[in-house]
């Protein structure tokens, strides 16, 4: 072989390994983590009976304002913290293969059953959320497993659909109390605002005013192309227009990074558990329009949400940048790739 040859060879062969770490890191994030992960339910703290002894207020004040769901890796370590908030009437079980998935790559997934029936007002799960939030410094680290610690220097809030607003709620500041740690991140999973333009759930977060919102973190918005339709012509769709994922991204106000991404052929439940029990299972499968299975779009929303923090909580850029510069290595298409400006935080 002459020289010309081997370096052709050579050129072809450090393309070829471009090509293949740019696949990896992006793709990497979509299949599960290194990390084995341990699951925990944990009760709410509840008022002991008159007669109970101290020992009994004690282990009570060790417990949660609300039933949790805490999903972390085993591996000895201190890892960041995200607290996600359920959908509407939804269980936070049914989104227990999306909690694996983060907490394969190295994160603390924090799930609270913020109420079990509700009405219109969102008042009291901000407040539930927040007081969830102001436990975790003393009592997230007793559940944990044997050498896992969390940073809670700062906190990361997710959320589905009303759960999606909750998150936006707290972060602009919504609860009666200001949160006990600074705010890492946003990542808001086809949020909900309510039944459409003029019919929000108090209190309305949306102000269909363009840049009117500063949540002063790094903020992803997920979004579903099926959302915004019904399933029939006797259901309304699960994620109006209006009120939806694009209204609350275009009301970023610029201040701090954003990401906005639509998953062209999914439905507002999605990125749910393949199996959710029960009747309200069943309402996640036939209120709201579906792609069909799961897997493919848990898979997008996981990665897409482990990328995101790793730039923007990690210190680690290398997968969201691929995602920003490849969006077609994600398992499902993509209708809307938009990016906000990227500039640190002040």
């Amino acid at each position: 072989m002459n020289l010309a040859s081997a370096v052709r060879v050579f050129l072809s062969y450090c393309l070829l390994l471009h090509r293949w770490m740019g696949s990896e890191q992006a793709g990497g994030v979509f299949d599960q983590g290194g990390h084995s992960v341990s699951l925990t339910r944990l009760d709410e703290a509840r008022a002991p009976p008159r007669c109970a002894v101290q020992s009994s207020l004690s282990s009570a004040a060790s417990l949660p304002p609300k039933p949790l769901l805490v999903a972390a890796p085993r591996e000895t370590g201190e890892y960041p913290v995200i607290l996600f908030l359920h959908g509407y009437l939804a269980v936070n079980s049914f989104y227990s293969q999306l909690f694996e998935h983060v907490a394969s790559h190295g994160f603390i997934v924090v799930g609270p059953q913020l109420y079990t029936i509700s009405g219109a007002d969102t008042t009291e799960e901000i407040n539930s959320a927040a007081a969830v939030i102001d436990w975790l410094a003393t009592g997230l680290p007793s559940t944990l497993p044997l050498g896992v610690r969390a940073d809670l220097t700062k906190v990361s809030i997710s959320g589905h659909s009303r759960g999606g607003k909750v998150a936006f709620a707290l972060a602009l500041g919504h609860a009666k109390a200001k949160l006990a740690v600074p705010l890492a991140a946003v990542v808001a999973v086809d949020p909900v605002d309510g039944m459409g333009v003029g019919k929000q759930t108090p209190p309305p977060i949306l102000t269909g005013r363009h840049g009117s919102l500063h949540v002063g973190a790094p903020t992803m918005v997920i979004g579903t192309g099926l959302g915004e339709l019904p399933r029939g012509s006797l259901l309304p769709p699960c994620a109006p227009r209006g009120v939806s994922h694009a209204a609350f991204y275009d009301e970023l106000d610029g201040a701090a990074p954003a990401c906005h991404l639509v998953a062209r052929d999914y439905g507002h439940t999605d990125m749910m558990d393949d199996d959710t029990p029960g009747a309200r299972g069943m309402l996640t499968r036939t209120i709201c329009r579906s792609g069909g299975a799961r897997a493919p779009m848990r898979r997008f929303v996981a990665g897409a949400t482990v990328a995101f923090l790793k730039k923007w909580v990690a210190g680690d850029a290398a997968a969201m940048d691929s995602i920003t510069a490849r969006p077609d290595q994600a398992p499902i298409a993509l209708s809307v790739v938009e990016f906000g400006d990227e500039k640190a935080i002040a």
